[in-house]
């Protein structure tokens, strides 16, 4: 049978813990066995009754000193049964009869650093560790130790350990940690899945809070489950949140609300076999439709969207949500590129029209020009033929360049490069310009041209000039045209009020006792290449564009056109402008005889590359009794003009297009002159270039006006006369 293992001290140890007087040094032989004499030792039965006592003990038991070498002293059956241990030899050759033999090595540091602290706090009460052994057979396992620091008289101190193999409560607790950590781990990952399902439906909420009901439908099942519902879907639901069948619910739906058009297609698009077709092919698509609510028509749009997650559909989302602004404005969307496209029609026909009359209109005078020049080489020597067929090819050269600058100008006044540019003006003069323009020909069909500034207070004025004759000019040639033989025109100016900061209303009028217009034609009477009766029809050459040209040039000056006219009675056209009058007036009167006396005395510089067209102006100029010098780029009439004498040259007329250097860096360079008796001279612009924008940038170079090509003398003379006096007036005689 196993025995314990046994220190021969123990008695004495024993003896002295438990305070038993004797001699420590009594008879310890064997000290579970009585002793040999009749009366034993009362201390020796004590002791061994002690020591048959921790033999029987459940628990190991084990007595060490408290010492470095920790040589044991005592150890019971038990102990050696936890460390697989047949016999005491067997224990003291597994740990060297020492405490820091029977720890394992690995826990050893830790172990003698607590049985330390205990030593050196001097504690009284018990220390409890934990650490590993290694057994006999190889086994490792864990030992719970409950310890308590003795110290005797005869044995000093000793440590007396209670042992208990806890290697299943180990498991058992690592077993508990983890399943504890696997637990954290669970309500760690089910609080993030809970925060996650949380900001899924806030964002579910934010994404659909468009959508006035929202619903989840299984096909599979036949179900419809309410997230969000309206006051349309609860009746559907009984105002609970309880899933219903999923083809109820449609059928129901669609004959409680949707309007009775569009029943059968909201059917059929809700159909599961229709939703699976589509849903097959994309992941999302919707309905529009119509429902009726308090008699009202409102639109309503469905969406579905495929939630299942694999091929085969069968859960779906179904959203709706009100979408009558977005209908209407498609609605007036549609209705505007409807009108789009008509306007764009009327406009394709209102241009094929307007080509028809053009190639007539071109033909016409083109065929004259042709025709009569035809015959005046055939009658060179016949004086007065020759003189009738250069009128007549005159004529229709101006008839063809009229066309041609209206179809232009219809260009610039109807975009944004028209611009108007002030200037200081009188309306006497204006009026009394544009009606003898058109005295010869109105004189051809006896018509009287009556002009009335009786109504004006202020007669000069700062205004646009060339823009207030165009359309008093447009106006006038239309009221020539269409007035008959022995009609009376009156161009009257009148001014209305006065306005503060020297400004008033004026209101300038073309009257005309002609064969007026027809009240359907009046509605489109500004549109472009629209007239009432085409050229052919007529008799009256026109390309159905000055009215346009007139109201593009009234609107850009800020004012208002109106019309009133009678069949038969005549037509009465109404310009309102608001208009800057001056504070100082200054007044040109010189007249064209001054004019040229005063251009015979100096010479007149022609810039023009080309050379025809040098060749016709020159003689054009000489013919009027000019002296001319020319020169072929702007560059060389810098130098000229910078070799000159102060009153050498009366004025510089400049092209604009030319190589080298053009009119206008000339212009710019003649004004950057040092001399400013030459830096000043007088320059206009003569140029094929007609728009306002290339007028603008002429006056802008620095030069004083811009005149279209082909010359006309009377406007050229006019033109010149103005820059005189305007020189005259801002720099003297000089």
């Amino acid at each position: 049978m196993n025995e314990p293992i046994i220190d021969q001290n123990l008695l004495a140890y024993i003896l002295s813990l438990f305070g038993i007087p004797g001699n420590a040094a009594a008879d310890t032989g064997n000290l579970r066995s009585e002793p040999s004499s009749a009366q034993p030792d009362w201390r020796l039965r004590t002791a061994r009754s002690i020591i048959r006592f921790m033999d029987r003990m459940p628990d190991g038991f084990l007595i060490y000193h408290a010492d470095p070498a920790a040589k044991i002293i005592y150890a019971n059956l038990a102990l050696l049964h936890i460390c697989q241990c047949d016999s005491p030899e067997d224990f003291r050759k597994l740990t060297g009869n020492s405490f820091q033999g029977f720890v394992h090595p690995d826990d050893g540091n830790t172990t003698e650093q607590s049985i330390r602290n205990q030593i050196t706090q001097n504690r009284s009460g018990p220390d409890y560790i934990t650490y590993r052994i290694k057994r006999k057979d190889g086994a490792v396992r864990w030992i719970e130790d409950y310890r308590h620091l003795i110290r005797t008289d005869t044995g000093g101190e000793l440590f007396f350990v209670f042992i208990n193999d806890a290697t299943e409560k180990n498991e058992f607790l690592q077993k508990e940690w983890a399943l504890q950590r696997q637990i954290d781990r669970y309500h760690a990952e089910m609080k993030l899945i809970n925060q996650e399902y949380l900001r899924r439906l806030e964002v579910i909420e934010g994404l659909s809070i468009h959508y006035e009901s929202i619903l989840y439908a299984d096909l599979e099942l036949d179900i419809i489950q309410p997230y969000r519902l309206s006051n349309r879907t609860t009746l559907q639901f009984e105002n609970t949140n309880k899933p219903r069948s999923f083809s109820w619910y449609i059928s129901n739906y669609v004959n409680v609300w949707v309007h009775p058009e569009d029943r059968k297609s909201v059917t059929e698009q809700t159909s599961p076999e229709y939703i699976r077709r589509k849903l097959s092919a994309q992941n999302t698509f919707y309905l529009n439709y119509k429902v009726i609510k308090d008699s009202e028509i409102q639109y309503l749009q469905l969406r579905i969207v495929n939630v299942t997650g694999s091929s085969q559909v069968s859960q779906i989302v179904m959203g709706y949500r009100r979408v009558d602004d977005e209908i209407r404005k498609e609605m007036e969307q549609k209705r505007l590129l409807e009108e789009a496209l008509t306007n764009a029609n009327l406009a394709i026909t209102a241009k094929n029209t307007f080509l028809s009359n053009m190639s007539h209109d071109m033909r016409t005078p083109l065929n004259a020009i042709f025709g009569f020049t035809a015959l005046a080489r055939g009658n060179l020597y016949d004086q007065t033929s020759l003189e009738y067929y250069l009128n007549k090819i005159s004529s229709s050269g101006e008839q063809l360049l009229d066309l041609i600058d209206k179809v232009l100008e219809i260009a610039w006044t109807g975009s944004d490069d028209i611009h108007i540019t002030e200037t200081k003006c009188n309306l006497t003069e204006i009026l009394e310009t544009v009606s003898h323009a058109y005295l010869t020909l109105a004189e051809e069909k006896n018509i009287t041209i009556t002009s009335d500034t009786s109504g004006l207070t202020h007669c000069d004025i700062c205004s646009d000039q060339d823009k207030l004759e165009r359309f008093l000019s447009y106006l006038t040639h239309n009221a020539v045209k269409y007035t008959p033989k022995g009609g009376h025109i009156t161009i009257r100016a009148t001014e209305l009020n006065t306005l503060p900061n020297d400004h008033a209303v004026y209101q300038f009028a073309v009257e005309d006792n002609g064969i007026g217009i027809s009240p359907e034609f009046m509605e489109r009477i500004y549109e472009p290449f629209e007239r009432e009766k085409n050229t052919t029809y007529s008799g009256v050459i026109g390309t159905g564009l000055g009215l346009t040209i007139v109201k593009n040039i009234v609107t850009a000056m800020g004012g208002t056109i109106d019309v009133k006219s009678a069949i038969g009675k005549g037509t009465r056209f109404t310009v309102t402008l608001r208009l800057k009058t001056q504070v100082h007036p200054v007044s040109f009167n010189m007249s064209t005889d001054d004019t040229i006396a005063y251009l015979t005395g100096h010479k007149i510089l022609l810039v023009e590359d080309n050379e025809i067209n040098l060749e016709i102006e020159t003689a054009i100029l000489e013919g009027m009794g000019f002296h001319v010098d020319t020169a072929e780029n702007g560059r060389i009439a810098v130098e000229m003009i910078k070799k000159a004498a102060p009153d050498e040259y009366a004025l510089v007329l400049m092209d604009i297009q030319m190589p080298v250097m053009n009119g206008r860096q000339a212009a710019r360079a003649i004004r950057g002159l040092k001399n400013n008796n030459l830096a000043r001279i007088p320059i206009i612009a003569l140029s094929a270039d007609a728009f306002e924008s290339d007028k603008r940038k002429s006056i802008e170079s620095g030069m004083d006006a811009h005149l279209p090509k082909p010359i006309d003398i009377p406007v050229l003379l006019e033109t010149i006369a103005k820059t005189i006096q305007m020189h005259k007036y801002l720099y003297g005689d000089a």
